[in-house]
């Protein structure tokens, strides 16, 4: 007989649906809830991206923290069965907890007790500004609805220390910056045999921008995601400003370029239109550091562990990669990478997440396909 008796937070008055809040409204195996982290200092030095995810109908809770320093990645992943307190936010040496919903939370890495080299942290994130909900999230296989994700993001600023191979690097408020994402819906997990929809709606071609940027006395978020046609099928380039409406400067076009021979980015110009005098407004990028998702961090295609699956009960795994020969991880230029970067608009100075991934053909930028890279 299963157990299912009531959890802890159905003592509070947060149910959307008549079900325990042990139990999610569908069915769907794809069902998530998570988070994602960035921190990093402003000349590039250190890019820190810590997440953590539930899985409510495989069961699953794993977590992740990767860290580049120079051309060497530090990761640390967690998995274990789901428990029934969901206001727990830990799994491993893994630790999130909010301090103060909306406003403070503390990130933690334990250290493994065997290699005191080994990757460890302890962070106090403190928002600089209120969160932003970004536009809902659909996506299609023919028929079947295989993306639905409600997220929000906010930046601001972390404090704390990181350890890693005998490194001691002080997070300071001033000199460091913080995003933070928080999702939930249906979303691909590994796990499920291909069939038809799959095979007969195939993806010609996906080119994807999301950009979360804090300036001093301002946030501005934007998105744009594409087919290979060039449709834009979500898109936002939203501004925020403390004691004043959030302002929408319109449909963001950037123009990217690539480092010869590949599809990373070294600088972009996004284009935005002021809502006033209809003006044009231009967002500049300047990449600093980054960090492919599918090395480490568990998001596709990596081939050695991605979200949500089952690795047993207390799984544990820290390594470390070699970044400078990007021939070693062949799949990291198919998945989305992070980019750090220094922002300016208007003549201000800010810095933020410049997260990008272009596969396959897309006609505005004249990639033709999954082999066509910048020359």
């Amino acid at each position: 007989m299963a157990d299912d008796r009531p959890v802890p937070l159905d003592e509070y008055p947060v149910h959307q649906v008549p079900l325990s809040m042990k139990h999610v409204a569908t069915g769907d195996r794809n069902a998530y809830d998570r988070c994602i982290f960035h921190l990093f200092d402003h000349e590039g030095r250190a890019l820190l991206i810590l997440g953590l995810g539930v899985y409510p109908n495989t069961g699953v809770i794993d977590a992740y923290a990767t860290l580049r320093i120079g051309d060497t990645l530090h990761a640390v992943r967690a998995s274990d069965a789901l428990g029934e307190d969901r206001m727990d936010l830990s799994v491993g040496p893994l630790r999130i907890t909010v301090e103060e919903p909306l406003r403070r939370l503390r990130l933690r890495c334990a250290a493994d007790p065997d290699d005191p080299d080994s990757l460890t942290y302890d962070i106090t994130w403190n928002a600089d500004f209120p969160a932003l909900w970004e536009p809902h999230h659909i996506q299609r296989r023919g028929d079947r609805l295989s993306l639905e994700g409600r997220r929000f993001v906010q930046a601001g600023r972390p404090e704390g220390v990181i350890r890693a191979g005998s490194q001691e690097i002080r997070v300071s408020a001033g000199e460091w910056t913080a995003t933070r994402d928080r999702s939930w819906g249906v979303r691909p997990i590994p796990g499920e045999e291909r069939g038809r929809l799959e095979e007969e709606f195939a993806t010609e071609g996906f080119h994807w921008i999301w950009s979360p940027v804090r300036f001093d006395d301002r946030f501005l978020m934007v998105i744009a995601q594409e087919d290979a046609d060039g449709y834009r099928t979500l898109n936002d380039a939203t501004l925020v400003r403390p004691g004043h409406p959030d302002r929408q400067l319109g449909w963001p076009q950037a123009d990217i370029t690539y480092r010869s021979g590949s599809r990373h980015p070294q600088s972009a110009v996004v284009h935005l239109t002021d809502p006033v005098d209809r003006k044009p407004v231009e967002l500049g990028v300047r990449v600093l550091t980054s960090l492919p998702l599918a090395v480490g961090a568990g998001y596709p295609p990596a081939d050695d562990w991605q979200h949500g699956t089952w690795r047993g009960r207390d799984w544990t795994d820290r390594r470390s990669y070699d970044l400078s020969d990007p021939s070693a991880h062949p799949l990291a230029a198919y998945g989305v990478i992070d980019h750090a970067a220094r922002f300016t608009l208007n003549g201000q100075t800010g810095y933020g997440i410049f997260e990008h991934g272009s596969f396959g053909r897309h006609d505005p930028s004249g990639f033709t396909g999954f082999d066509s890279v910048a020359p």
